[in-house]
């Protein structure tokens, strides 16, 4: 049994001209430093790791919100690769090519490279459409690291389709596997609230999970319930699992100068109504149909901005301005669609309210930057939410899925100005916590951890 040690991770010349070239590609919002950042104690520990990162179905460059497949799991794998190259880990994330034009290689942050392989057409397809694909992925991705004469000391895949592409790379390298599964398809009938599909692909994924949760090293989760979920469904030990939360960059995601909040309010909202805000995914499992019938029983005159989705011609967009004609509050709903990145912080600042209403959440990355940004949040007491929200303190958490039980709510916080000041001032200090640099000090020490065993038990097999 080989273990493979890498050390002599500093940038070539070379890597840092593509890095330059590509930087375009990668949003600045979330740029924070680029060269290493080291305490003396962890720079060996860090520089002897390799690690192979995957997400199959999805780019971390994919445009936020304007699709189903691209929401906080693309920021999650992006800020945290950021994170860990600046820490000194080398990262190669491997995503599937849609597009015919991607670079096969570029360079978006230090120590950071992002892997275009070919599988399956060269286009965008739901992850329903990929699991055909998964086989020509690990072979792709093998071939890949042959040519370069590139090895790896842990692979972390993301979502299901990207961890059974592991699953025999795992085994054909003898390194440790860590996987985030992110949603899992037996929960679907708790999430939708919907019974599970008897298709093929529904069996197909739900065998394959199985058989992923049950093969890897370990199961990185982002809060203790969504681990006691997945031990619950798989019969596995808790040592199997690994609580670390999801991010926020609390250099971008701050509450602003008033000059700023008022800028905001003046561009966004300039009426003076109060302002509700949506962010994520047009996605059945944010309920978004119950939001607006939500909105339609408030007592106040609030206006909601639902910002996700392309305002030009998507399906789910056009039958949501539909409903919102058919409820009577046409007036009150704005469809910016996916903001820009550089525009979303204007738009927690200018509200007075994030509404979370969905049926899961298995973390909750909006209600996070919200928070950060000083903005109380209106959520469901589903999933992790009440993980990241404390009722009365840092926001409002609603236990009853009807539209009176939210409208409710989102009038007491609206109509109380002394309650909304008291929810903004904690609502920053409560997640400052899941700065990008703790979460990447938790992830690095659980690889350096894994590899160590793996070094150990290949020892004592010499």
């Amino acid at each position: 049994m080989t273990v493979h040690i890498h050390s002599g991770l500093n940038a070539t010349a070379q890597e840092a001209e593509a890095a330059q070239a590509s930087e375009g590609r990668w949003p600045r919002i979330y740029e924070r430093a680029q060269t290493p950042v080291m305490a003396s104690g962890e720079v060996e520990a860090a520089q002897q790791l390799r690690v192979a990162m995957i997400s199959l179905h999805t780019s971390p460059l994919a445009p936020l919100g304007r699709t189903r497949d691209a929401g906080g799991m693309n920021v999650y794998i992006r800020e945290l690769a950021r994170e860990l190259g600046r820490s000194g880990v080398e990262i190669d994330i491997f995503t599937r090519r849609i597009d015919c034009d991607t670079p096969t290689i570029q360079h978006p942050a230090h120590g950071v490279r992002l892997i275009s392989l070919p599988a399956g057409p060269a286009t965008l397809l739901p992850p329903s459409e990929l699991h055909p694909y998964v086989a020509e992925f690990s072979c792709r991705l093998t071939r890949f690291a042959e040519r370069e004469q590139r090895s790896y000391d842990l692979i972390h895949s993301h979502y299901w389709l990207s961890a059974a592409a592991a699953l025999p790379l795992a085994r054909a390298w003898n390194v440790p596997h860590v996987t985030m599964f992110h949603t899992v398809e037996r929960l679907k009938s708790q999430q939708y609230g919907a019974p599970i599909s008897d298709s093929h692909a529904s069996q197909v994924r739900i065998e394959t999970e199985r058989r992923i949760a049950t093969a890897v090293d370990r199961i990185s989760v982002s809060t203790d319930h969504e681990g006691e979920q997945l031990r619950c469904l798989y019969g596995l030990a808790p040592s199997r699992f690994q609580t670390i939360p999801c991010g926020v960059d609390l250099d971008v995601f701050t509450p602003g100068t008033p000059a700023e909040r008022a800028s905001a309010r003046q561009r966004l909202a300039p009426d003076g109504r109060p302002m509700l805000l949506f962010v994520g995914r047009l996605d059945a499992i944010k309920d978004l149909d119950l939001l607006l019938a939500s909105v339609a029983r408030m007592r106040t005159e609030a206006v909601l901005h639902i910002v996700g989705g392309d305002p030009d011609g998507d399906p789910e967009l056009e039958r949501l301005r539909a409903l919102a004609r058919e409820l009577g509050i046409a007036e009150r709903v704005r469809f910016p669609g996916a903001v820009a990145q550089g525009d979303l912080p204007d738009y927690y600042r200018a509200a007075d309210a994030l509404a979370v209403i969905s049926r899961y959440e298995s973390f909750g990355l909006a209600a996070v930057e919200a928070l950060a940004s000083g903005l109380p949040v209106v959520a469901a007491q589903v999933g992790g939410l009440p993980s990241i929200i404390t009722h009365g303190e840092s926001g409002l958490l609603v236990r009853w899925r009807c539209p009176e039980a939210f409208a409710e709510q989102f009038d007491l916080l609206l109509e109380d100005m002394a309650l909304r000041k008291r929810l903004s001032a904690n609502a920053r200090p409560s997640v400052e916590r899941f700065s990008w640099e703790r979460i990447g000090d938790e992830v690095r020490t659980l690889y350096q951890d894994l590899t160590d065993a793996r070094c150990a038990l290949a020892c004592s097999c010499h």
